[in-house]
């Protein structure tokens, strides 16, 4: 991203103190399994309600009565220094500070491409006396701006390197002039003489695509920090919400009727002549790749839907217990657009100027969709108003007191979303809680780990549901655009004296078709101490090669960590992941091949789960048996209509894969699963189809 870097981050805990009023003395809140703990703002006529007891409130879950073991009223201690507290100094000391039940968390999401350059500038003094206002001294509070993801905040007390940023960078950017990054630069390229119009709405498109990705990692990866409310402060302008549109795909043409585009499919397969190679690229023409390029991009665009995509973060920040708390800082205004058109191709005068009432439509659907966003995440939208300060100045009491009750749940440890529902039983009191929470699992018990994407074992379309609903959920950081993506697949093989041995089956993928880079895959424990490592090279004119890890013998199943570094003329690239190795015999996720155009017709490993329809993906589970059945269901579970080859096979390295290979043909761009059973097991693979 151009400009002044963003990145700089921080995030928020508050210590709170209890009051001593009308309180139980101060409990150690218990965390068996089962045990579930709520956070509870009430209010009369819009203020805090101090003086309630546990006597006073009601809590259900999945609509039954629950009894409260624990009850707490918190006061959060006001803003200060924060001078003689120690700061924590790694990422891993942060996120053990933030484990207090009894604090608060925040992230600053600023939203640059969606932020005026000059109310991104007026509206920075307000957010920094926000935050000292709302901080206090044993706050933490953190910054992420797209396209980061939340593994990238480190989470600290002091707001003062915060506020530096938001006093010195006029970080945003919805209205330069220049191009926001490398995508849009070539968008302005391809259509800036052609059609300008459609240029500007794929920048915008693009822009919103961007916002969404950080917005559902954010809500998906913040449910691992802790279980307690976290909140949220997006400063944006807001979002048009785009849907699917088939115009936006419109033939372009020329007086004559002649194309002034190259056909959106895949580039015809030639003979690189410098290394003698299969490839799609034409060195003689560069220009028409890359309209070639733009063409594709403009068709997976259009079908963005974004009205189902909100939907689906507010269900996640529910599940995670987070509240968003949207501003928009332009205040009240009239027009959507400035005289200068946000994300112009070309002289302004040749971008689109907007009628009256398509501006009038523009700002309803920026308002409604952060409206959405603070009601269905029990939080409060700051919008259409010049008072920001005092608006904001109520979401700072909002949120400096607040009840924590706990109770032992009647309910099954089954893995899914239970809902909670909180009444206060005297009259006039309305009541904000959690709305529910994500169970364990009995297996995720016994591991004495968090649950993962691994499916247990299913009986029934619920679990199946639930199982592909939360694979889907993980593909999240493998969908973006990364210098250097990772994908890992643990499980075992047969030894040389045919015992299980360890193994793990590590792709490294980067973005551009370099020439050559060297990949050292790394595996250690999670307190550092290395395992094994393995070295591969990605062969000029590709972007991904496979690593296999192998331990010394008598490696035990549990978590680990890999480290995978990239070394090429471009620059080198590091990228670490925990990795789960199961019990022998099982596995832990999948291997993706992919075939089509794109890679001159050859199977290549992937670590980018965004697929084409013109390609073939096969899918593979280190196994012990036969596969059984293979198949193709949605998002949601439900199974398709499209077939899926099941196989099994065993390499000269003994080891035995199952596999499930499909043509995506058939498929409009969402995401998918294809389930694998084997001896009862099943294997959930979740990827999306992009155009």
């Amino acid at each position: 991203m151009r400009g002044p870097a963003v990145a700089l981050t921080l995030a928020a805990v508050l210590l709170a103190v209890p009051a001593a009023q009308d309180q139980l003395p101060r409990p150690t809140f218990r965390t068996e399994a089962n045990y579930v703990r709520v956070d509870v703002f009430p209010t009369r006529d819009g203020a805090a309600v101090a003086d309630l007891t546990a006597t006073d409130f009601e809590v259900f879950e999945d609509k039954a009565p629950q009894k409260i073991e624990q009850f707490e009223r918190v006061v959060i201690r006001a803003a200060g220094s924060g001078e003689g507290r120690p700061e924590p100094n790694t990422v891993a000391e942060s996120r053990r500070a933030i484990q207090d039940p009894r604090a608060r968390v925040f992230v600053l999401f600023l939203d640059p491409t969606h932020v005026e350059q000059g109310t991104s500038r007026t509206i920075s003094q307000t957010l920094v006396n926000v935050l000292n206002r709302l901080i206090g001294p044993d706050d933490y509070v953190g910054v992420m701006v797209p396209p980061m993801k939340l593994s990238d905040v480190t989470f600290a007390r002091r707001t003062v390197a915060i506020e530096n940023l938001l006093r010195r960078d006029w970080w945003g950017k919805r209205d330069s002039i220049l191009p926001a990054d490398e995508v849009e630069d070539q968008y302005v390229y391809c259509y800036q003489s052609t059609a300008p119009a459609i240029g500007q709405e794929m920048i915008l498109r693009h822009r919103e695509q961007q916002t969404f990705d950080a917005l559902e990692d954010l809500v998906v990866s913040i449910r691992n920090l802790r279980e307690e409310r976290k909140a949220v402060l997006a400063i944006t302008d807001g979002w048009l919400i785009y849907r699917p549109n088939s115009t936006l795909v419109r033939p372009l043409v020329d007086d004559k009727g002649n194309p002034t585009m190259p056909a959106p499919g895949n580039a015809p397969i030639g003979i690189d002549p410098r290394s003698g190679r299969l490839s799609t690229a034409d060195p003689n023409n560069l220009a028409e790749a890359a309209l070639r390029k733009c063409e594709i991009d403009r068709q997976a665009l259009s079908m963005l839907d974004h009205d189902a995509r909100l939907r689906t973060i507010i269900e996640e920040a529910n599940r995670s217990n987070t509240s968003f708390y949207p501003v928009d800082p332009r205040g009240l205004v009239v027009f959507d657009e400035g005289i200068v058109p946000s994300a112009q191709v070309g002289p302004p005068s040749a971008n689109p100027t907007l009628r009256p009432e398509v501006e009038t439509s523009r700002l309803r659907a920026r308002e409604d969709g952060l409206r959405r966003l603070a009601e269905g995440t029990d939080g409060t939208a700051v919008i259409g108003t010049n008072m920001i300060r005092e608006a904001l100045r109520r979401v700072v009491e909002d949120l400096n007191s607040y009840y924590l009750l706990g109770y032992y749940s009647t309910g099954k440890l089954d893995g899914r979303f239970h809902s909670i529902s909180v009444r206060v039983k005297r009259p006039g009191v309305s009541v904000r809680a959690r709305r529910g929470y994500q169970a364990l699992r009995e297996a995720d018990i016994a591991r004495a780990v968090p649950p993962t994407a691994a499916a247990p074992a299913l009986s029934g379309e619920a679990a199946i549901a639930a199982a592909a609903s939360s694979a889907v959920s993980k593909i999240v950081n493998s969908v973006r655009d990364l210098p250097l993506r990772v994908h890992v697949t643990a499980g075992w093989r047969a030894g040389a004296d045919g015992r299980p041995q360890a193994a793990f089956w590590t792709v490294g993928e980067v973005v551009d078709r370099i020439p050559g880079s060297d990949l050292e895959a790394t595996l250690t424990t999670a307190t550092g101490e290395i395992v094994a490592s393995a070295r591969g090279r990605i062969a000029p004119g590709t972007t991904s090669a496979m690593v296999v890890v192998v331990p010394a013998e008598g490696v035990q199943a549990g978590d680990y960590v890999i480290r995978v570094r990239s070394q090429s003329p471009a620059g080198n690239e590091t990228v670490s992941m925990p990795v789960t190795l199961p019990a022998a015999s099982q596995p832990s996720g999948v291997v993706f091949i992919r075939r089509g155009p794109s890679t001159g017709n050859k199977e290549m490993p992937t670590a980018d789960l965004r697929f084409r329809r013109s390609e073939r993906l096969r899918v593979e589970v280190p196994v012990t048996a036969d596969v059984a059945a293979a198949r193709l269901l949605d998002r949601t579970g439900k199974l398709l209509a499209v077939p899926v080859a099941a196989a099994t096979r065993t390499d000269a390295d003994g080891v035995r894969w199952a596999t499930g290979e499909l043509l995506l043909a058939p498929l409009a761009p969402a995401d998918y699963v294809v389930e694998i059973s084997v001896s009862g097991m099943r294997t959930m693979a979740a990827f999306r189809v992009v155009q």
